[in-house]
């Protein structure tokens, strides 16, 4: 119960959160990798999936591929990364040291929730949908950007969501490596017995997956209104989907 009290002194002591080593600084800097290391998951896993899912080709060997990424552990990665000379543990302007050696690992670590739900939405759009598209007259892309990407768009952003949540989460690793973000805090206070400092930093990195959590659920929400109706009328298998993104 002290450890609490004091972590919660910690938190609303104002000196803890200024500075190049206070929480906010650390904080964005979290969050930056979190966000960069999304959205180049999303360019490479976005591009190639939709593009696969749109033509039905090479899907079954590209999402085990991709799945490879699942069974190395996204540390062991990073411990290579930083082995060698570049990435290494250089500092990257804004991203820290270690800071390109954390991106490539947290990028790979995002990529396969975001290629599988992606290539699996479009895959999986009822073939009547698509041989009416065709009737009305529609080309291929024009299918692709009026019928199968919109139907396709609330899994496809449940996949960019896990992404985001287990990213930000994961950064935190990145100061076992003398990288950046809140994890600094986190490892300097258990390994020098500051309890309070580590917990603190531990509940920020918490709240803000809480928020992101949220926030992503409210934009799926928001670009599918009527998710059991669409889901029902575009044939996508939304749960067996989901659980098998998350095993």
């Amino acid at each position: 119960m002290r450890n609490l009290r004091d972590a919660w002194h910690y938190l609303t002591t104002g000196a803890n959160w200024g500075g190049s080593e206070g929480m906010w600084h650390l904080l964005v800097q979290q969050l930056l990798l979190t966000v960069t290391a999304l959205a180049a998951a999303m360019l490479i896993g976005l591009t190639l999936a939709l593009w696969l899912g749109h033509l039905g080709r090479a899907g079954f060997l590209a999402v085990n591929v991709t799945n490879v990424g699942r069974a190395v552990p996204t540390f062991a990665l990073l411990a290579i990364l930083v082995t060698l000379r570049h990435p290494g543990t250089a500092t990257l302007g804004p991203y820290g040291r270690a800071g390109l050696a954390t991106l490539i690992a947290l990028t790979l670590f995002a990529l396969p929730p975001i290629f599988t739900n992606a290539y699996v939405a479009v895959r999986e759009v009822a073939a009547p949908v698509k041989e009416s598209a065709t009737g009305m007259g529609m080309t291929g892309s024009q299918r692709f950007w009026r019928v199968e990407l919109p139907l396709s768009m609330p899994l496809i952003v449940s996949g960019i969501r896990l992404a985001l949540v287990q990213v930000w989460a994961t950064a935190t690793i990145a100061a076992l490596v003398a990288g950046p973000g809140l994890g600094t805090l986190i490892t300097e206070g258990f390994y020098r017995t500051d309890y309070p400092k580590g917990i603190a930093a531990a509940f920020v990195v918490a709240v803000v997956a809480f928020v992101l959590e949220v926030g992503s659920a409210l934009l799926e929400r928001a670009v599918d209104p009527n998710r059991k109706g669409t889901a029902t009328r575009s044939g996508l298998p939304r749960d067996r989907v989901a659980s098998g993104v998350g095993g």
